[in-house]
């Protein structure tokens, strides 16, 4: 009898899809969407064992909300709205929600767990907000911003998190 091995990759992969299973149905475009946004932020969570978010139709309907007054001028500015919330601005078109998430996750790389901070006094809180200990829900949205100002993409998030002195996870 022989076993199978699967790369680490896989596996997170395999069990992202199994946690996604319903959400996603051949003619749902908007879960289709979703999901594009909720499987990136949940494999940044998996990797250091943090619950995984769960898709909020009430966070999507706020980030749509939002994103369509951006459309007019694209500006990287925050709703201040209730929720924990990422931002992303894209010149041109095509820009995915994979792509926007990759972008906030990229800042992994500058968060010291030790010292709580960010290195070099650089930005990490757009990491930080997706791994939050306590955030359960996400909802997210993209648009196309009006002469060709290129894309706005923002998620929202449940409870919100980056609070001043408290450790993400």
């Amino acid at each position: 009898m022989s076993s199978i091995l699967f790369h680490p990759t896989v596996s997170i992969f395999l069990l992202l899809i199994s946690t996604s299973n319903g959400l996603t149905t051949p003619n749902n475009n908007n879960m289709r969407l979703a999901n594009q946004f909720l499987l990136p932020h949940n494999a940044a969570r998996y990797a250091i064992r943090m619950p995984l978010l769960r898709w909020d139709v009430k966070l999507a309907r706020y980030a749509q909300s939002y994103a369509n007054q951006r459309r007019f001028d694209c500006a990287l500015k925050h709703s201040n709205g209730p929720y924990g919330e990422n931002i992303f601005w894209g010149s041109g078109f095509g820009w995915t929600p994979a792509q926007a998430v990759a972008a906030w996750l990229s800042e992994k790389k500058l968060y010291n767990y030790w010292s709580n901070s960010c290195s070099g006094g650089k930005e990490c809180g757009h990491y930080t907000q997706i791994v939050w200990r306590t955030t359960s829900r996400v909802g997210c949205a993209s648009v196309n911003c009006f002469g060709g100002r290129g894309v706005f993409i923002t998620c929202n998030y449940d409870p919100p998190g980056n609070y001043i002195g408290e450790r993400p996870y």
